[in-house]
């Protein structure tokens, strides 16, 4: 479990991952009711292919952290649980990188305010200075670090991993950062990053995939939402979207249609990791929606 963190609420959240066995549901139940909580929402699963449990409750109380974790020990204990407890709604501190493109960061920075995204961003870091502009009109302090070679990009790391020491940062969002992380980086990361990248039906990759997916005809485009690991593009993937297209798109239609889908899904598999709807099941995600 992530560390304590000194919080009251009346209403929490809280995730459970264990290995399958008899009794999960009704020994945590009895916890929250011991505790004095009355249980909201509760969403569970039962992976056949890995053989883990996976729950995810909402809990109105007035009991403090220390109550709830009281009651909770001794489920814990036996069953050997993964778990975090939370305040439903609390923004998640969160480092968001870019590159040039904006659309990606826009739709994150505009929700924030909005109070549509339980996300607290102190800091947009990237390898290019043009998003200054767009970050500072939502007033979120922006900072550029070129990464033309090989110590640039060791440079851009390290300073990434300042920024998530000094802001205890709990999730960093690839928002179109056109850079491929270190596994080191990837490693430091793990679990709570998140990148986006363009889906196409053949796959296109390197310079102007929509002019190529444009000249093949292509009839899907659209984005997917991921974990980042070492594997390029292919991490635990979060979220999908798709849309239909046809002969009659230009090659700038395609670009402006691709970056909404890439909006639109960065931004939801953003929101339902800040909600705690996403939980790891080896290579795939379970998502309570």
């Amino acid at each position: 479990m992530e560390e304590a963190r000194a919080l009251t609420s009346s209403h929490w959240v809280l995730t459970f991952v264990c290995a399958d066995l008899p009794g999960i549901v009704h020994a945590v139940s009895g916890a929250v009711v011991e505790s004095g909580g009355n249980i909201t929402e509760s969403q569970q699963f039962s992976s056949a292919d890995t053989g883990r449990f996976f729950m995810r409750l909402q809990v109105e109380s007035d009991s403090d952290r220390s109550v709830f974790e009281s009651a909770l020990a001794p489920v814990i204990e036996r069953y050997d649980m993964h778990w975090q407890l939370d305040v439903v709604g609390r923004p998640l501190r969160t480092l968001v990188l870019g590159s040039t493109a904006a659309h990606c960061l826009n739709d994150l920075l505009f929700r924030q305010r909005a109070g549509q995204l339980a996300v607290d961003i102190p800091l947009v870091l990237s390898n290019h200075s043009v998003l200054a502009e767009l970050a500072g009109f939502y007033g979120v302090a922006f900072e550029s670090m070129p990464v033309t070679d090989a110590a640039g990009k060791a440079a851009f790391e390290r300073r990434v991993l300042e920024v998530v020491e000094q802001h205890d940062i709990e999730l960093v969002v690839l928002a179109r950062y056109m850079q491929i992380l270190s596994p080191e980086l990837c490693a430091a990361l793990a679990g709570r990053a998140i990148n986006i990248h363009h889906s196409f039906l053949p796959g296109f990759k390197g310079a102007n995939p929509y002019k190529q997916a444009h000249a093949r005809g292509v009839k899907l485009i659209g984005a997917t939402a991921h974990f980042v690991t070492s594997d390029l593009d292919e991490g635990p993937i979060i979220e999908q979207n798709v849309v239909r297209v046809d002969h009659s798109r230009t090659a700038s239609e395609l670009v402006s249609i691709g970056q909404d889908e890439e909006s639109r899904t960065l931004t939801q598999a953003v929101k339902w990791f800040s909600e705690h709807r996403v939980l790891q099941d080896g290579a795939r995600t379970i998502i309570f929606r």
